[in-house]
This record gives structure tokens, sequence and C-alpha cells, in this order.
């Protein structure tokens, strides 16, 4: 079985269709890995923190596609949510915040490394 997790870099906040796309794709691979009942591990990180308080919003052209993998969304970058000035939506929005690798100047990060180490593949957007 195939381990890989999703990793969501785009910014919401650039307003672009570029930006959507890349989440729509990342929720969409993480539904079919989840669909052929693979390992599959969601993340927000770098400015893409800031989907975490759109797509749990009901009228978000994204939203339903974001429940049916809701269950894969290990969480957002805390250390992330800290710099891009996400943190308090996040928390508010209920979506977990990740903070297990200490980062000077922040709360702490994902470890995106352990993903490695633990023979998963990254797929970024």
């Amino acid at each position: 079985m195939s381990k890989t997790a999703v990793v969501v870099f785009s910014d919401p906040k650039s307003g672009s269709d570029e930006a959507l796309g890349r989440l729509f794709n990342a929720l969409f691979v993480t539904y079919e890995l989840r669909e052929n009942q693979q390992d599959v591990a969601l993340i927000f990180q770098g400015a893409g923190v800031r989907w975490a308080a759109e797509v749990v919003k009901p009228e978000h052209p994204a939203h339903a596609l974001y429940q049916a993998v809701e269950d894969r969304v290990v969480g957002v970058c805390g250390g992330c949510a800290d710099v891009f000035g996400a943190t308090a939506s996040v928390q508010a929005c209920g979506v977990p915040l990740v903070n297990e690798r200490a980062i000077p100047g922040t709360s702490g990060v994902v470890d995106l490394s352990k993903y490695l180490d633990a023979g998963y593949q990254l797929v970024t957007f």
C-alpha cells in the first residue's frame, strides 16, 4: 500500500483560480487515495494554512469535498499559521494546529521529515 502526504501551499488570499484549483486538486487526490483505501494525510502548510478557515464554510465551493476527506486532515502547520497571521482563524474553525517540531520564532511546525522517514511520498499543491 502506498503512503502519501498531500500538502497544500497555495494561498487563498491571492484570489486566483490557480490557488483554488490547487486546493481542489489536493482535495481530489486525497479523496481518490482514500477511496482506494490508501494511507493518505492532508496537511495545510505555508500560506495554504489560510484555506482551513475557508473550506469549513458551507458556501465554499470546496466544502463538500473537504468534508469527504476531513478524516484524513492531519491539520494546519502552527508555525506557518503564526507567520501568515492565521492562528486565530484556524483555532476558530476547529481544524487542529500542529506544532510538533520546534522552529525558532514560531510555535512549531508540521514535521514533514517524519512522513518521508515513514515512507510517504509528498505531493504538493
